[in-house]
């Protein structure tokens, strides 16, 4: 029986705007094109700066979580994929705990759940975007500026919701979601990696600086820097400044992008490719061709990225609310009862709320570890306390998804039959197959979530290229989108069997 909760949401899920689902089959290359022009549609609006705003002036509430919510300051993509995110983890969290009840083997309660997701979304953009411009994000408003910046961040975030759902119906490759979080992190890597622009104003203690400067004077870039150091061992561009010792890269000032943070993010990227290609693989046979093998593989990372980005969803809401609330109602870190929340301190130059403690501090994605060893004690707190939470949440929103997303063991079983293949050995039974799957399922799924938190967590403390948990969900994105480039391929290729294999792999 569809939630009361549900039902409530469904006049506003008819009213809303809707990409319909393709009714023909959609080419791989219509795909590629529809999922270049989302791209290019996103692109444009990061780097559209706001209408009547300062970027400059006011407080910026998402700073430590731009790179993981698709976001930039001062833009149209300012609340980025967040409200779309805080919905997917608000239906997860009332799904899960059985406050509204779904039959997800229901078509229509599970298009239900759907809609009243993007509906909450939407609320969300609403409630996100005023909550901005109350918070004076952006400095103090007049009424007409209020309501010209509301509208702005309504529409855009609209205008996300709908590329994302038009990703997903089949139209493109993958997930708007998914796509949007890789080119955002994907751009920090290249410019934390080769910024020439940005000069280091850091030296090693033993540097003889040029005259004028206290720094070296070398690209923050990483790449760019060993690059343009090279360079002063030949003899150019040392009126700069000059040749810097080679041990200095190794941690540079302990802010700056490093080769011990090009080294994090390389081992990242091969951590998750090891992860994602280990597998438990269930035999399969056609029903009607018996000499047609397959096999369903179970993946250790069997909900992929999704985990990390609802512990990273719940966290980015924490901090912001908790920010707001903190700024309204608790300026002085007096209110015993709001404190543990949080309590923050402006940094003026940047306009960032720095968390100095409360929940807010331990659950502030670490800047790199040597911030947190120079932090002493609460340092190695920060670090437990952050990695424990993590970990607990991707297991927790592994286990979760699995149930709501149509990949649970029921799921699977009727899919399989429905798809003609039968496990061989076993009945031609929908709960036998379940009864088999629930063996593997659910225990590799947990499994999965737990590790990818340790991963997740380790990649944010030690520091990368980008942020640690950011630069893992761009791997796992990027293999994702070539397995389904292949995937694509191979259905191009025909046949009854391989469409409907396809179909659930």
């Amino acid at each position: 029986m569809t939630s009361r909760f549900l039902k409530a949401l469904s006049p506003l899920v008819r009213i809303m705007p809707e990409v319909k689902a393709p009714d023909r089959e959609v080419s791989f290359r219509e795909k590629f094109v529809w999922t270049a022009i989302i791209l290019i549609i996103f692109l444009i609006m990061s780097h559209m700066p706001l209408y009547g705003v300062d970027k400059g002036v006011g407080t910026d509430y998402l700073w430590a979580m731009r790179v993981i919510l698709a976001s930039t300051r001062g833009t149209l993509m300012e609340l980025g994929i967040g409200p779309i995110v805080t919905a997917g983890l608000v239906m997860q969290l009332l799904s899960g705990s059985k406050i509204i009840s779904v039959d997800f083997g229901d078509p229509e309660d599970r298009a239900l759940f759907t809609g009243g997701q993007k509906a909450i979304a939407m609320l969300m953009t609403a409630f996100q975007s005023i909550a901005y411009i109350l918070g004076q994000a952006y400095g103090e408003l007049d009424p007409t500026g209020a309501v010209v910046v509301f509208l702005q961040l309504f529409m855009s975030g609209l205008i996300v919701i709908l590329m994302d759902e038009l990703v997903q119906k089949g139209w493109g490759l993958g997930s708007g979601v998914s796509l949007f979080i890789m080119t955002n992190v994907a751009g920090q890597v290249m410019y934390n990696s080769l910024n020439f622009i940005d000069l280091e104003t850091a030296a090693p203690p033993d540097y003889v600086p040029i005259s004028g400067s206290d720094g070296t004077n070398l690209p923050k870039g990483i790449i760019a820097a060993l690059f343009g150091n090279l360079l002063r061992w030949f003899g150019i561009g040392t009126t700069q400044g000059n040749v810097v010792d080679l041990s200095w890269f190794l941690v540079r000032n302990g802010y700056d992008p490093s080769v011990l943070s090009l080294s994090v993010t390389f081992i990242i990227f091969f951590a998750v490719i090891w992860m994602e290609s280990v597998r438990v693989e269930i035999p399969l046979q056609y029903a009607k061709y018996r000499g047609m093998k397959a096999r369903y593989p179970i993946k250790l990372l069997y909900t992929s990225n999704i985990p990390v980005i609802l512990a990273q969803a719940l966290y980015a809401n924490i901090l912001f609310f908790g920010q707001i609330i903190a700024g309204a109602f608790n300026p002085d870190g007096n209110n015993p009862f709001l404190s543990w929340l949080g309590v923050f301190e402006r940094e003026e130059e940047t306009g960032r709320m720095i968390a100095t403690s409360g929940l807010a501090k331990y659950i502030t994605p670490p800047q790199g570890v040597f911030r947190l060893i120079e932090e002493g004690m609460e340092g190695w707190v920060h670090i437990l306390i952050y990695a424990s939470l993590m970990i607990l949440l991707c297991w927790g929103f592994s286990k979760i998804w699995v149930d709501i997303s149509g990949i649970a063991p029921r799921d699977v079983s009727r899919q399989l039959l429905n798809s003609g293949y039968i496990i061989p050995g076993f009945r031609t039974s929908e709960k036998v197959l379940e009864r088999l799957l629930e063996r593997y399922i659910p225990v590799v799924a947990g499994l999965g979530g737990f590790l990818i938190g340790i991963l997740a967590a380790a990649a944010d403390i030690m520091g990368a290229l980008a942020s640690g948990t950011g630069i893992l969900l761009m791997v796992s994105i990027i293999k994702q989108y070539y397995e389904q480039i292949a995937k694509e391929q191979l259905a191009g290729m025909g046949g009854e069997g391989v469409a409907g294999l396809l179909g659930i792999i």
